[in-house]
């Protein structure tokens, strides 16, 4: 198998999701992938962020991070998305990210790419699952082979079981966590490697 291209792109308010892209962005290396961690850029004004302490931290923690552009989607085989659940969808700053991307669909040169999200939410029933099941209906838009964890691994049993990707509450990644991560990212890798052969 080859060695795939793998961009690691996320969304993170205070930290969580920054958190779970790096642990994605590590384990795709231990697989042999190739890797590219960006940042969705943030849309909220600055004085918003500013004005709370958390996520005025958590902005300039995450600062030294590339933001995502079309051609991190046009140079990867495999795409590993995480980003906050927002009332029930992913954040609008993910959205406004996807929603940019038009040129790159009509070209057709997001089709074929392994995908893979992740979510957090503030409680366990926040709407993690309609979360990753939205930004999967807009991979299938693109033509790309959507890549869920399922129950292939053990660890599925251990971190709450969601089939879709991994989910959690905002927080630092503990060691369940920190394994279901890395084990959706090397099955990206995986998957993007058979595709890209």
């Amino acid at each position: 198998m080859s060695s795939p291209n793998i961009a690691i792109i996320y969304y993170s308010t205070y930290g969580t999701n920054h958190g779970v892209a790096q642990a994605a962005a590590e384990a795709a290396a231990e697989a042999g992938a190739e890797v590219r961690l960006r940042r969705i850029p943030e849309t909220a004004p600055a004085d918003v962020v500013n004005g709370q302490e958390a996520w005025k931290a958590a902005a300039e923690a995450q600062s030294d991070i590339p933001e995502v552009g079309h051609e991190d989607l046009d140079w990867a085989d495999g795409l590993f998305f995480a980003s906050p659940t927002r009332f029930g969808t992913v954040a609008s700053q993910t959205r406004a990210f996807i929603d940019t991307v038009g040129p790159l669909w009509q070209k057709g040169a997001l089709a074929n790419k392994a995908v893979t999200a992740t979510t957090s939410s503030q409680n366990p029933n926040g709407g993690a699952e309609m979360t990753l099941l939205g930004l999967y209906t807009t991979f299938m838009h693109w033509g790309a082979i959507i890549v869920p964890p399922g129950y292939t691994d053990p660890v599925k049993f251990e971190d709450g079981g969601n089939p879709y990707g991994f989910s959690t509450q905002p927080g630092a990644l503990d060691d369940v966590g920190q394994r279901s991560v890395a084990h959706q990212a090397k099955r990206l890798v995986e998957i993007a490697a058979k595709m890209a052969d």
